[in-house]
């Protein structure tokens, strides 16, 4: 068993990503420039939000952090969104989910501009991954998650990938990425609803876990060899740690790993790729506004 270690592989694209931003500051004075808007104050929102602008000034990308009280309304939300969609030194725009009950997320993805779009939730760049094109984004974990793959060299050409989960944030992208060319991949969608899940499972050569409940995939849903990436992190009680809890994934590591050729860690997995790609859409979405060449492509 191999572990894939997404610490790793994210410290590798970080200096990537810094390089590019240091070629776009020599090259033509330029530095790109993320905003992210958080609304309210959910703790662990506020943990996702200062990590993304402590890892912008890291390397080299102005962040631009605004903070609206739970009480805004959806009105003064777009007001910001709409300020943000025409300033020339913010290149991406990024509003922390899930808002407060009362402010309609899906509008806030389609006022943010495309060309801003840096988490691929607009419907103009969900359009564009649909059918190939390079030139918009791609959404930050599936593409992190296809990163991993292709880093550790990972054969994916022909293979079933079975996904659990079919949300529009991991699943479904997820299941247009592995089935591009760029992939090849043969791809079945699992959710709530599946009939014969276990049957599926141990067909898949690849299994994308993304379902929200810890520990449910078992060492009997599984064949040798499989390769397992678990995007899933769940707290459960835990009197012995620190602070009460820990963290597990979708899958059950300690059963599933004796059997896995490849498997993902919770934490250490998924979750740094998806801030690196989050740094990356940043960087191309300032390639893209100044017209100039876009970073090389990670996928």
């Amino acid at each position: 068993m191999t572990l894939i270690d997404g610490k790793k592989i994210s410290t590798q694209l970080f200096s990537e990503i810094h390089q590019e931003v240091e070629n776009l500051n020599t090259g033509g004075n330029l530095q790109p420039g993320l905003a992210v808007v958080i609304i309210g104050d959910d703790p662990a929102s506020r943990i996702y939000v200062n990590s993304k602008v402590k890892r912008a000034n890291e390397l080299g990308i102005h962040s631009f952090k605004y903070e609206l009280p739970k009480t805004a309304s959806q009105d003064e939300v777009l007001k910001l969104i709409q300020e943000l969609n025409v300033r020339a030194d913010v290149n991406g725009i990024l509003v922390q989910s899930p808002p407060p009950p009362g402010i309609d997320e899906q509008l806030i993805n389609q006022t943010i501009n495309p060309i801003k779009d840096v988490d691929c939730f607009n419907p103009y760049n969900v359009g564009k991954m649909a059918i190939g094109d390079e030139t918009g984004f791609l959404p930050c974990t599936p593409a992190g998650i296809i990163v991993l793959l292709k880093r550790y060299s990972i054969s994916t050409e022909g293979k079933h990938a079975v996904i659990l989960g079919r949300s529009n944030i991991v699943g479904k992208p997820m299941a247009l990425l592995l089935s591009s060319k760029r992939v090849n991949s043969t791809v079945t969608i699992c959710h709530s609803r599946t009939t014969n899940l276990r049957k599926i499972l141990l067909d898949a050569d690849i299994i994308v876990a993304a379902i929200g409940k810890p520990n449910f995939v078992t060492a009997d849903m599984v064949k040798n060899d499989v390769i397992i990436i678990d995007v899933g992190i769940n707290r459960i009680p835990d009197p012995d740690a620190k602070k009460g809890y820990k963290l597990v994934g979708d899958v059950d590591f300690a059963g599933v790993s004796p059997k896995a050729s490849f498997i993902t860690p919770v934490p250490g997995g998924v979750g740094p790729m998806t801030i690196a790609m989050l740094m990356y859409n940043a960087v191309k979405g300032c390639c893209i506004q100044n017209n100039v060449k876009l970073p090389k492509s990670l996928i």
